[in-house]
């Protein structure tokens, strides 16, 4: 392995940088700090040197998030929205239309999308999992081609099968890990990142978590708590890519009661907190979002009211704003929080993709912009 390579999952989060964020973060500041949902991933970090198609160098991997943990297989309520389409989520078009999500998520690299599909499928199968004849698993993307022999499909249905079981609750691993290993942010290394916020108790005490796999943005974009980067630091800061080729995949929980019309609009609003960080969400890039709701009972044994008519709670739209603003909050510091757990990486062609200095951060934030 690279000698610039880290395994270790524990790692500094923004705000121990001194990075101030808005709102009040849950226990975990993370997406699992709603009740159910686990994350897992596997992730292969192997060979180096001279790209050898097929045979690596890679740098890769899939996160797994499941609404319901390993031990509920029911479906939750949910809403999709595109910012802009250069890239793949499968399973919305019955997310669209049924308003269901009835599948893990997972997320990997653009051209192993496929494979985790069909694995996630036999995953569902094995488990006893399928609540239905069929299956239509969200898979999303992003691409890792600069770091990662993308075109050897090093991907197999054993490290979906891997992430799957590794799903969790509690901390979220960060960085350069899961799907996100071989992701780049802002011209900085990227990958997974996660955060939450904690409504007040008359707000309704609910509680909002979001994780992304950040791969977008150019390196004069990015905007740390409303601080423009490449303006503190002058040269340094060049664009590592004149155009827009990455993307982003951010997925929203809540244990708030929401329908799906409603976690649409939850969807919508982290498109405001990726526009926080910066970003113009440009023509080559895959900004994808997912908004789902475990606050209601599972969608197949919900409370019967008569016949083939079902009880479900819905928050009133009036109350929805302090879920819009955790919504932003939590995607703001999801993608800082992915940009400070991520280490230098050398991928093909002995590439190499800088991390974030945290001390340039901490130095930023304790003493302030000169």
């Amino acid at each position: 392995m690279p000698k610039d390579e880290n395994r270790k999952t524990v790692r500094q989060r923004a705000r121990d940088l001194g990075i101030p964020f808005d709102g009040i973060a849950g226990r975990l500041n993370s997406i699992t700090d709603i009740a159910g949902v686990e994350v897992g991933h596997a992730t292969i970090i192997r060979g180096s040197g001279k790209l050898r198609a097929g045979r690596g160098p890679v740098r890769t991997g899939v996160t797994a998030i499941l609404p319901r943990g390993r031990g509920g297989g029911a479906p939750v309520f949910a809403g999709y929205f595109a910012l802009n389409g250069n890239g793949e989520m499968t399973g919305t078009a019955w997310i669209e239309e049924s308003g269901f999500l009835s599948s893990p998520i997972m997320i990997t690299n653009t051209h192993s999308v496929g494979v985790v599909r069909d694995a996630v499928i036999a995953w569902q199968l094995r488990a006893g999992r399928m609540t239905q004849p069929w299956s239509l698993p969200v898979v999303a993307e992003t691409w890792d081609g600069y770091l990662n022999d993308i075109n050897g499909f090093h991907v197999k249905p054993a490290h979906a099968f891997a992430a799957l079981d590794d799903a969790r609750a509690g901390r979220v691993a960060e960085g350069c890990v899961g799907g996100g290993t071989g992701m780049i942010g802002y011209g900085w290394k990227g990958g997974i990142g996660t955060a939450s916020r904690k409504l007040a108790r008359n707000d309704g005490g609910y509680t909002l978590g979001v994780l992304v796999q950040l791969n977008c943005g150019r390196r004069e974009e990015l905007v740390i708590a409303g601080v423009p980067l490449a303006r503190v630091l002058g040269a340094e800061s060049a664009p590592a890519a004149a155009q827009e080729l990455g993307s982003i995949i951010i997925i929203a929980a809540t244990d708030a009661p929401l329908l799906p019309h409603q976690l649409k609009r939850i969807a919508r609003r982290l498109t405001m907190g990726l526009a926080r960080t910066g970003s113009v969400s440009g023509n080559g890039s895959g900004d994808l979002f997912l908004a789902f709701s475990t606050g209601n009972p599972p969608a197949t044994s919900v409370r019967k009211v008569r016949g083939d008519v079902t009880g479900v709670a819905m928050l009133r739209n009036s109350r929805m704003d302090p879920l819009f603003e955790a919504a932003v909050q939590a995607t703001e510091e999801a993608i800082i929080n992915a940009l400070v757990a991520a280490r230098t990486m050398t991928g093909i062609d002995g590439r190499v993709v800088p991390a974030l200095e945290h001390d340039l951060l901490r130095a930023l934030f304790t003493h302030g912009v000169k």
